[in-house]
C-alpha cells in the first residue's frame, strides 16, 4: 500500500489527489471530476458521482484527421461538462489512469493548467467500495476561451523523434518487452495490429509503463523508487531532454506525467504518434 502523497518525495504533489480528497470534493463547484476510460462501457455501468465523461476517441481526437481536437472543440467540450478556466479538473479511469493522463495531456496541449489526476484511478475508488452511480450529471453551459493548441513543448512529431534519435538524445519506450523486441505488435491480450513492423526506435530504452505503479491498488510508486528506474537504471537525468512513446500515445502520457510532475522533469515531450505511425513509415531505422 502507498504511502500519503505528501510523504513520497514528489516534486509536484499537488497534481496529486486522493481518493479521500475526491469523495470530500463532489459537490464543489470549483471541481471537475472527469472520467477518461478504454472502455466506454464502464462509464455508464457506474461512475464517481458527478463525474463527467470525456471519451479519447470522440471527445479528444478530430474525426477526420489523425490530430486531436482544435481549440473551437476544445472550448466546445469545455463548455459541454460545465468548466471555466478556474475549475480544477480532475482525472481518473480505468487500466491504472491510461487514458486520465492522456487526458490530462491533451487538456495541457490548451493550456488548462488546473489539473489533477486521482491516485489509484478506478481500481482503488472500487477497491474501497466507494459509492458509483449510473445518473449522468449535467452543468450549465459555459463560456470558455482556451489558448491555442501548443503543439510544441509538450508534443513530438516524427521528424523531431528522427533527430531526436539521430543525436542520441534519451527516448523512452514505456511498452511491454515482447513490443520493443517486435516479437509483438501490441500487448499480448490485445488483436496484434497496427503496424507493419515490429521492434523499437532505435536507442530507446524499454522502461513499461507499469513500473510506476503498485500493482496492488493502481497508486504511483514514490520519487525515490521511480528515480531508481529512470534515473538509477537508466541513466536518464531530470535536466535531459526526453521523448517517450509507446503505440498510439496513452501509455507513453502516463510516464510523461510521472517524470514532468511527480519527478519534475523541465524537458519531456509525448510521442502520440508512437509505434502505429513509426511502425507504418517508409525509410524509417527500426531495432529489434
Amino acid at each position: 500500500m502507498a504511502t500519503s502523497i505528501a510523504d513520497r518525495g514528489y516534486i509536484h504533489p499537488e497534481a496529486l489527489v486522493t481518493t479521500d480528497w475526491v469523495a470530500e470534493h463532489l459537490a464543489d463547484p470549483n471541481v471537475r471530476i472527469v472520467e477518461s476510460n478504454e472502455d466506454p462501457l464502464l462509464y455508464p455501468s457506474g461512475h464517481i458521482p458527478g463525474a463527467v465523461q470525456v471519451d479519447w476517441t470522440h471527445d479528444l481526437n478530430d474525426q477526420l484527421r489523425r490530430d486531436y481536437l482544435n481549440k473551437a472543440g476544445f472550448e466546445a467540450l469545455m463548455s459541454r461538462i460545465g468548466a471555466t478556466r478556474d475549475t480544477t479538473i480532475v482525472f481518473y479511469g480505468d487500466k491504472n489512469n491510461w487514458w486520465a493522463c492522456y487526458a490530462l495531456w491533451v487538456f495541457q496541449l490548451f493550456g488548462h493548467a488546473s489539473t489533477k489526476i486521482m491516485d489509484g484511478g478506478r481500481l482503488k475508488w472500487e477497491k474501497e467500495g466507494r459509492e458509483l452511480t449510473r445518473e449522468v450529471p449535467s452543468y450549465a453551459p459555459t463560456q470558455y476561451v482556451a489558448s491555442e493548441r501548443d503543439d510544441h513543448a509538450i508534443r513530438a512529431f516524427r521528424k523531431q523523434v528522427l533527430n531526436h534519435a539521430e543525436a542520441g538524445l534519451p527516448l523512452i519506450d514505456v511498452r511491454s518487452p515482447a513490443e520493443y523486441s517486435g516479437e509483438k505488435l501490441h500487448m499480448p491480450e490485445y488483436p496484434q495490429e497496427g503496424a507493419l513492423r515490429g521492434g523499437h526506435i532505435p536507442g530507446a530504452q524499454n522502461v513499461p509503463w507499469a513500473r510506476a505503479i503498485n500493482p496492488d491498488d493502481g497508486t504511483f510508486k514514490t520519487a525515490v523508487e521511480l528515480r531508481g528506474i529512470y534515473e538509477g537504471e537508466k541513466g536518464i537525468a531530470p535536466e535531459d531532454d526526453v521523448i517517450v512513446y509507446c503505440r498510439i500515445g496513452e501509455r507513453s502520457s502516463h510516464t510523461w506525467f510521472v517524470l514532468s510532475y511527480l519527478l519534475g522533469y523541465k524537458n519531456v515531450r509525448n510521442y502520440d504518434g508512437s509505434w502505429t505511425e513509426w511502425g507504418n513509415l517508409v525509410g524509417v531505422p527500426i531495432e529489434k
